[in-house]
């Protein structure tokens, strides 16, 4: 019986290794399919308190390893193909082993939604991103693209507005999803033009993004546009499928209470997972440390209650 299991390697995972390790509770964790989360995928994080250089992505994931690994958290390269709940544990099955646990902290994550044409791999964290908070900031007077209809496509052009000179907005169809008063805060941007009914067909550049071609939903044509970037808010999707219909999930995003716990008592969550509102490395973290004295907390008691 493990006294606590992680579920995902980013920063929400691996700060409540740290601090479940420093408790001296020997956390497993899990990495799933995406090892390192979505840092990975950018290249300079320059929000991140306590780095005024910035780091890569990679790096501070790497790190963050090393430092849960130095106080005790083992790291196991596996995914978590099913989920039970038993009576006083909750059961975590892979593709190797069943693993039992006495308390588990969901940091699974939620994966961007991407557009899925073939160039955008070659560009992601190169020109492709899907957080105008995290790189918004590297497009200084550049011309951008944002890709999406909703409340977050027009928060996130109207945001980027403070670097770029230039938002393209471009949507499949010819009305926004958007509430009337983000259409609104967008349509009066001076920066911000619409590019009506059209889907990004093809990405080209070299070790950057130069252009996007668009494809007019309506009569099929292609035309080029030079620009500098592209970023993408068409949402996220949480990686909660296998606790659907055992923890309480509101679109797919795990519920929380103010201190992290879920509705299973022993399980918590941390990070995007159940965050659809900041999506922060340092929220993650934040999150990830408290689901960790939480889980410290619960195991303590359970220990008590078998002495």
């Amino acid at each position: 019986m493990e006294k606590v299991v992680i579920l995902g390697s980013g920063v929400a995972g691996l700060t409540a290794a740290i601090y479940a390790a420093r408790a001296e509770l020997s956390p497993l964790v899990l990495t799933g399919n995406e090892d390192g989360g979505q840092l990975t995928l950018t290249t300079t994080v320059e929000n991140f308190p306590g780095f005024p250089e910035g780091i890569l992505g990679s790096e501070l994931v790497e790190q963050l390893k090393k430092q849960s690994q130095k106080f005790g958290a083992r790291i196991k390269v596996a995914h978590a193909a099913d989920f039970h709940v038993k009576d006083g544990f909750v059961e975590i099955v892979t593709d190797e082993e069943t693993i039992q646990t006495v308390t588990l902290i969901i940091a699974t994550g939620a994966s961007a939604r991407w557009l899925g044409i073939p160039s955008e791999k070659q560009f992601m964290g190169r020109g492709i991103h899907t957080c105008a908070t995290c790189d918004g900031f590297f497009y200084k007077d550049k011309t951008i693209m944002v890709i999406g209809g909703g409340d977050s496509a027009c928060e996130e052009s109207n945001f980027l507005t403070k670097f770029a000179k230039k938002v393209y907005v471009v949507h499949r169809r010819d009305e926004l999803k958007a509430s009337k008063i983000m259409q609104e805060r967008l349509f009066k941007n001076p920066k911000i033009e619409m590019i009506w009914n059209a889907e990004v067909h093809e990405v080209k550049g070299d070790s950057s993004v130069k252009s996007a071609v668009l494809k007019d939903t309506v009569t099929g044509d292609l035309k080029e546009h030079t620009i500098d970037g592209i970023f993408l808010a068409i949402g996220h999707v949480p990686n909660t499928a296998i606790f659907e219909g055992k923890i309480n999930l509101d679109k797919g995003f795990i519920i929380t209470d103010r201190r992290l716990h879920t509705n299973v008592p022993g399980v918590f969550a941390a990070g995007d997972v159940q965050d659809f509102i900041y999506k922060q490395a340092v929220t993650a973290a934040g999150t990830g440390c408290q689901a960790a004295m939480e889980a410290e907390k619960y195991y303590s008691h359970w220990k008590e209650s078998k002495e």
